[in-house]
This record gives C-alpha cells, sequence and structure tokens, in this order.
C-alpha cells in the first residue's frame, strides 16, 4: 500500500517539530535496540543537513488525531551519487506511513539525483535485524543487503581522565581550529585515510559547513596525532546533547604509512580520558564492518562491544529527467 489511510496526512517539518520528531525516533530505537539512540541535536542536523531543503526533502505523516507518527528524509551531504533514504516510523502506530513515505521519499531523491548532475544515483538504507516491516518495504522497492554497520559502545565508569602515553615518537595534542592551514590538513587526513574505503568524498567547505551547524563544537575533542612533527592521524569527535552524556568519535583516521604503530589507539585512548574527565559515562562510535583496514578488531581492543549491528542496503535509479 503506498497511499495514506483515510485521515492521515502528510506536511513538512519544521524545526519546532524536533522534540514530537525525537519521540518517534526513540520508539522505533527501544523497539529495535531496546534502547533511544538519537539525540535532539541530532534530528535539527538531519533536518538542516547540507544539500537538504526542508520545504522539498522532509515529509512527517499524522495520524487522525494530528499525532505526528513517522518522519522520512534523505541525506547526501557530499551531493555526489549516493544518497541515503531514512524513513522513522512509531511501531505498529505509524506502520500504515512506512510505505507511502519511502514511495514519496525515493520519488524525490530520483529529482535530487537529478539536481546533483547524475544520471544513475545509488540510494542506500539502513535497518535492524528484525525490524521487518522496514525490510520487506526496502525489498519492495529494489533495495538488497549491502554489508553490516556496528554501533559500538563502552562504559567510561572508572576511566582514567589521565590517557595512558603514546608510543615512542608518536605525540597527541588537541587540534589548533583557529588555524586554517591546520584545519585543512586535519581535514585532508580524514579524506586521505578514508580513499580506500566506503567514505563518500567531501570537501573542505562542505565538512566545515556540516560540523558548523551542530548547536555546539567542543575542539578540545579534536585530537591530532604527530610522528617526528608530520600529522600522522586525526579523531573528530561529534558533541552529545542534553539528550545524552555520551562522548563519540565520528572520525578516527590514520594516514597508510603510520598504521600499525599505534597511532589509531593512543587517539582513542586520549578521546576517552577527555570524555571521562568531563564526566561522559559512556564512549561510542560507529564503524562499518566491511572496512578493509578491519577497523572494529581496534575497537574491540580497546574494549568496545557493539550496541547494536545495522544492515546497510542499496539500490540504484535513474535520476528523474
Amino acid at each position: 500500500m503506498t497511499e495514506l489511510p483515510s485521515g492521515w496526512t502528510t506536511r513538512r517539518p519544521t524545526l519546532d517539530d524536533i522534540p514530537a520528531i525525537l519521540e518517534v525516533v526513540h520508539a522505533s530505537d527501544i523497539a529495535a535496540v531496546g534502547e533511544p539512540d538519537f539525540t535532539s541535536d541530532e534530528v535539527r542536523e538531519e533536518l538542516i543537513a547540507p544539500n537538504t531543503d526542508l520545504d522539498r526533502d522532509s515529509w512527517l505523516a499524522l495520524d487522525p488525531s494530528g499525532k505526528i507518527v513517522a518522519w522520512a528524509y534523505p541525506y547526501n551531504g557530499t551531493g555526489r551519487a549516493r544518497d541515503m533514504a531514512n524513513v522513522y516510523f512509531w511501531p505498529e502506530i505509524g506502520l500504515p506511513a512506512l510505505r507511502p513515505l519511502l514511495a514519496m521519499l525515493m520519488e524525490r531523491i530520483a529529482e535530487r539525483g537529478r539536481e546533483f548532475g547524475h544520471e544513475i544515483y545509488e540510494v542506500r538504507s539502513g535497518a535492524i535485524p528484525g525490524e521487518d516491516h522496514l525490510i520487506a518495504a526496502l525489498t519492495d522497492a529494489g533495495f538488497t543487503f549491502l554489508k553490516q554497520f556496528a554501533r559500538m559502545q563502552m562504559s567510561l565508569e572508572g576511566y582514567s581522565p589521565v590517557a595512558p602515553e603514546p608510543p615512542a615518537g608518536v605525540t597527541i595534542r588537541a587540534v589548533d581550529s583557529g588555524d586554517d592551514a591546520e584545519m585543512r590538513r586535519f581535514h585532508a587526513v580524514i579524506e586521505e585515510a578514508f580513499r580506500d574505503s566506503d567514505h563518500p568524498a567531501m570537501g573542505y567547505d562542505g565538512w566545515r559547513a556540516q560540523f558548523e551547524s551542530e548547536s555546539s563544537v567542543s575542539f578540545d575533542e579534536w585530537l591530532v596525532a604527530e610522528v617526528g612533527g608530520e600529522i600522522a592521524g586525526v579523531l573528530q569527535s561529534a558533541d552529545g546533547s542534553g539528550d545524552t552524556e555520551e562522548g563519540y568519535v565520528k572520525y578516527l583516521a590514520t594516514l597508510r604509512g603510520f598504521r600499525k604503530r599505534g597511532v589509531g589507539e593512543a587517539l582513542l585512548r586520549r578521546a576517552f580520558a577527555v570524555y571521562a574527565a568531563k564526566g561522559c559515562p559512556k564512549a561510542g562510535l560507529g564503524v562499518d564492518l566491511a572496512n578493509p583496514t578491519d577497523a572494529a578488531s581496534l575497537y574491540f581492543k580497546v574494549g568496545m562491544t557493539p550496541l547494536y549491528r545495522a544492515d546497510v542496503y542499496r539500490t540504484e535509479i535513474k535520476a528523474a529527467g
């Protein structure tokens, strides 16, 4: 069924809808993984992400009582030939909106592909194993399984706010956010390190726009590893919000020539110490389990475990002409 039931409606979201949208996402999270895993800041960031137009790209579904029960939106922060199709719905209550919203979203994504200058456009989406209704809707829309992603987490209870010494010859420090040259190099290290992975490349301006749209940025949690005075790796954190006090690693990148020398582990352990010193009860990150560098093995080594695993699905469409 790709039409909403009688009495149901859709409309575009506004920033005033963030609390109601978060309720939908939390209900979905709790049903899928047992606990909330989204913050109000993250909802806001998705609504105003680069290449996202609130008046054209996102929808809310409302039941006959006017309650917001589902949210659909795309994400393509780079403008390249890959979009994400995201649909959250209140379990059972919002289920009638799933397929109609997905159909609307896919139609809009095809238009976005053309607007970004692509003829063939890749679309991805994610689902937790057990989200049978979502998986069935994606499958019927032409999506097929691609790989798995893991949401990793560890407790920082009792974790020392003083990081262990890094390996000999490696120094760890906070980024100098006021130095444009250093910020450009920080970004370049991320792009260089992820070049052999599935990471969608993003230009410097887009990267800056992404973190500058966040409600707060803690640059003391952005770390640089140097070897012989040369930047060998970086760690970019993402701020939490009032919804969570988790310290979150957004990017951990070590240049190929410096791998297997303890650089990544030293960056992680320093980040955990910084989070612990601020009173964060947990540290978290996401990892592509198909990453050719086997990044997940490092996260297991430092004591992280999967909070959950998510399946990634993909399809290709022709951009609307």
